[in-house]
């Protein structure tokens, strides 16, 4: 099942010494909306496509999992300004396993075409129940601002008696250096309703952007002491390996705070362990005025690649409580590495 076998020819990043202070503009966010999930890609027509989740603030955070859609926005500069341009994807409606939510897009350019990962799922209108039933599709298009087209089925769907016996979610895909699609995505196995059982990563491979994916037989990234490990990861391959941001539940693998950054490497696609450098970011924005700001959340982070190299990283944020009254996207700066 291995992609790659090398050994390495570097070092592991630092990914905190690739970060730099933030522009005050390097924000997005929409009035009355909740803003999550960022995730960018440059068009053949040189703009920059920023596609995000978003939902109604006044149905309050927990409706991600039921009435959030995929917008757009595009700018000139990857930090931004972004304007508003629409909607990328939205619940299909009817039958459909995606009928209500449309949720945490990851977007990536191969051979020419664009592909957006996705959460979706349909319901009851009740939150357990949409959350139980989400699935991992894609969606592929021609140019940046669409049409999309969708698969009638998930890409990633549930293995009963799996580790992702209950649900997959918010995919991440990398090309590898032989061509082929690697995803590493989010996986509930069986437990006590609702919430179920582990929350771990799984891994599947693919020869084609839109699958079929075969998966790999064990989940990744496990914490011995929490059976709820990591989520939200961002892979992607540079030099002699592959990378992934995750959020780190227990902080645990990045030694540090709750819902911190880790940074994972693996050289063949199947075998991951924390980084020599294992906390990718804390939960603070550094500006570029100076101010340090302190915020509740940082997650969902998603990469801007260019040459191979990652140029900007896009995380969500909420700065106020635990219940998430507002969020917005931000766009850091990176180093060259």
């Amino acid at each position: 099942m291995m992609l790659i076998k090398k050994k390495a020819i570097k070092m592991s990043l630092n990914f905190q010494e690739l970060m730099r202070p933030v522009p005050r503009r390097a924000v997005f966010r929409m009035a009355g909306w909740q803003v999550w999930g960022g995730t960018t890609v440059r068009g053949d027509d040189g703009y920059y496509y920023l596609y995000f989740s978003r939902w109604r603030k006044e149905l309050e955070h927990s409706a991600w999992c039921t009435h959030s859609e995929v917008g757009y926005a595009t700018a000139d500069n990857p930090l931004g300004p972004f304007v508003f341009k629409g909607t990328a994807l939205k619940g299909r409606g009817g039958e459909y396993w995606d009928a209500h939510c449309i949720h945490n897009p990851a977007a990536i350019k191969i051979n020419g075409r664009y592909y957006i990962y996705y959460m979706g799922n349909k319901g009851n209108g009740e939150y357990w129940n949409h959350r139980n039933n989400q699935r991992v599709g894609v969606a592929e298009a021609e140019h940046p601002a669409g049409p999309w087209k969708r698969l009638d089925k998930p890409v990633i769907d549930v293995t009963p008696g799996s580790f992702d016996h209950l649900l997959t979610s918010n995919p991440t895909v990398a090309q590898s250096p032989d061509g082929r699609i690697l995803m590493v995505y989010k996986a509930v196995g069986d437990g006590i309703l609702p919430r179920g059982g582990p929350v771990n990563c799984g891994v599947a491979v693919a020869d084609y952007p839109t699958g079929p994916f075969k998966k790999f037989p064990e989940p990744i990234m496990t914490n011995p002491e929490n059976d709820w490990s990591v989520e939200d990861p961002c892979v992607w391959y540079q030099d002699d390996r592959f990378y992934a941001l995750v959020k780190d539940f227990q902080g645990y693998f990045s030694k540090d705070e709750k819902n911190t950054v880790a940074l994972f490497e693996s050289f063949d696609g199947a075998e991951w362990a924390p980084a020599e450098h294992p906390l990718a970011f804390k939960k603070e924005i550094h500006w570029e005025d100076g101010e340090v700001q302190k915020v509740a959340f940082m997650e969902r982070p998603q990469l801007l690649l260019e040459n191979g190299t990652p140029k900007v990283l896009y995380c969500a944020v909420s700065v106020g409580p635990k219940a998430k009254k507002d969020s917005f996207n931000i766009h850091i700066p990176l180093k060259e590495s």
